[in-house]
C-alpha cells in the first residue's frame, strides 16, 4: 500500500486538537485528530458530504 498523504483541514487552528484527512487509492476517505493519531475513521465521499452538509446547517 502506497504512503498515505495526511492534510490538516483548513478550519484547525495551530494549536492541538487538529482534524487531518487523507485518501486511499480506493477512494475512502480518512480521519484523525491530533490527539488520537492512532484511531482513524474511514469514510466515502458522499458520507463525509452529508455529514459536512448537516454540521453547516446546525450553526
Amino acid at each position: 500500500m502506497s504512503e498515505l498523504h495526511w492534510q490538516k483541514s483548513t478550519y484547525s487552528q495551530e494549536a492541538s486538537a487538529c482534524l487531518y484527512l487523507a485518501t486511499t487509492p480506493t477512494g475512502e476517505i480518512l480521519l484523525r485528530e491530533s490527539d488520537e493519531p492512532g484511531t482513524v475513521l474511514t469514510t466515502g465521499t458522499h458520507q463525509l458530504g452529508a455529514l459536512i452538509s448537516a454540521l453547516r446547517s446546525s450553526c
